[in-house]
């Protein structure tokens, strides 16, 4: 019998994969990451852009879910129903790239907490930091590929368990605020002008994207669903309880340490707001809170990254022996493939000046194609009326929710950069290989026109920024 007919997760159960994917390293960088850009109001007008986009996106997830609950692994399957086989082959790999590379940086952010105790661990990029990490990433393989049921089980149990350090955190910062560091942090520098603000918000949303990446996670697991209705109501509970963690993390901190001494933070930052506010405990505290939430989140996304390379390769988009389970229902290939890259990563860390921002970089970068798409296809369905024969009042209001998540994903993309695209392309174009193999094991025609010129753009971008790394033009 199949193990997608065996194991059925309760929307509870979804629930916890959307907080566990979105809940893990991004929060406890929080303060220096948003120190090093802006002030309380500049963080308050980026959380309410990226709280209203990504709401947005989260009723298209839930819009989808209900109009056509025939298309498993969501985030992957929307790209390929609306817009061809190449473009949802991107869609599934620029996931899976980010799920790996965000792994990575749970890795390197475990490894600079231990820093804080042990110094052979550095900053998370020393041969002993990635030794360790490499030894634990092989050790969660072991357990995941005893069953898919029970590593999700635990994933829930690690999620109640690491959101409750977060809101201890944020009760001892409340009774350290100080209303008058809060007020000299306001504006984010001495420069009071649209300009410096908007400047200040577009450098935060490439943060705001990483800390929510997951909020597809019920999405992704769609075929193990009891009821295909839930995927929607979990992926929206999970977003909403999560924002508000966010941006409570976020905005309290500015009451704590001025913006430069936030910004002047080591990873994890919230340990040392807190160590602020309460004396050195504080930061133990939250260090331990870290271990466990990053714990949960890289098992999350260890599930998430193979589950999208499984039904990518089901579906005929990748190569046929990613398709394959082991006896525990396990898409065993896809697993091995996902953290030998990560385990590949790993050890690059050790070139980069910056592993972790970079991982996090990266991450948020490789996940916008798939939320474009994804929000591209519920704006097609709502213009073209199809899905809607039988709830035609429903179209109006679906497609501003749509068109509103379409704009704010093209938004980000334009705030990546040229860099970040850069570097997107040099993971798009080599990655096209499984493209290649798919389809020559499938005996079809490669690209149609317009795929080729799709391709040719990613192989030109994947040189130039090869290049551009070599040359020094791109620094990592």
């Amino acid at each position: 019998m199949n193990s997608a007919t065996q194991q059925k997760f309760s929307v509870w159960t979804l629930m916890a994969m959307v907080v566990g994917s979105m809940v893990g390293a991004g929060i406890f960088s929080l303060p220096q990451a948003f120190g090093r850009e802006t002030g309380p109001f500049g963080a308050l007008i980026a959380w309410a852009i990226a709280g209203v986009g990504m709401l947005m996106l989260a009723f298209v997830f839930q819009t989808l879910s209900r109009r056509k609950p025939d298309l498993d692994a969501g985030i992957y399957a929307y790209a390929k129903a609306g817009f061809g086989t190449y473009l949802g082959f991107l869609s599934a790999l620029g996931y899976w790239s980010a799920a790996l590379l965000g792994n990575v940086s749970y890795f390197v952010l475990i490894k600079s907490t231990l820093g804080l105790f042990f110094p052979v661990f550095g900053d998370g990029n020393t041969i002993t930091a990635i030794v360790i990490s490499s030894m634990l990433l092989w050790t969660v393989h072991s357990l995941i590929l005893r069953g898919v049921k029970e590593a999700a089980a635990i994933n829930t149990i690690v999620t109640f368990a690491k959101i409750i350090p977060i809101f201890l955190f944020i009760v001892f910062v409340v009774y350290g605020f100080s209303a008058d560091i809060f007020a000299a942090n306001f504006w984010g520098g001495e420069d009071v002008s649209l300009r410096s603000v908007a400047s200040q918000v577009r450098g935060t949303m490439l943060v705001t994207v990483f800390v929510f990446v997951g909020i597809e996670g019920a999405s992704v697991y769609s075929r193990y669903a009891r009821n295909r209705r839930d995927v929607g109501v979990a992926t929206l509970l999970g977003f909403l309880g999560v924002l508000c963690l966010l941006v409570l993390v976020t905005i309290l901190s500015y009451g704590v340490m001025l913006r430069p001494d936030l910004a002047a933070l080591r990873n994890p930052s919230m340990a040392g707001v807190l160590e602020a506010v309460v004396g050195p405990w504080g930061a133990k505290f939250v260090s331990i809170g870290l271990l466990i939430s990053v714990a949960g989140a890289y098992l999350s996304w260890v599930l998430l990254a193979a589950e999208i390379l499984f039904t990518a390769s089901r579906n005929e988009t990748m190569p046929r022996f990613l398709a394959h389970e082991n006896k525990n229902g396990v898409p065993s290939n896809a697993l091995w493939l996902t953290n030998a890259v990560v385990q590949t990563f790993l050890i690059l860390t050790l070139f980069a000046q910056y592993a972790f921002r970079l991982a996090l970089e990266l991450t948020s970068s490789m996940i916008l194609i798939p939320y474009f798409l994804v929000a591209a296809y519920g704006f097609k369905l709502a213009w073209t009326g199809e899905s809607y024969e039988k709830e035609p009042a429903a179209r109006r209001g679906e497609f501003a929710v749509a068109a509103i998540a379409l704009a704010y994903t093209a938004f980000l993309i334009y705030a990546a950069g040229a860099k970040h695209l850069l570097l997107s392309a040099a993971i798009y174009g080599p990655g096209t290989i499984l493209f290649f193999m798919a389809r020559i094991e499938q005996g079809r025609r490669v690209f149609t026109p317009a795929e080729m010129v799709m391709f040719a753009v990613a192989a030109v971008g994947a040189v130039a920024a090869i290049y551009a790394i070599a040359t020094g033009l791109i620094v990592v």
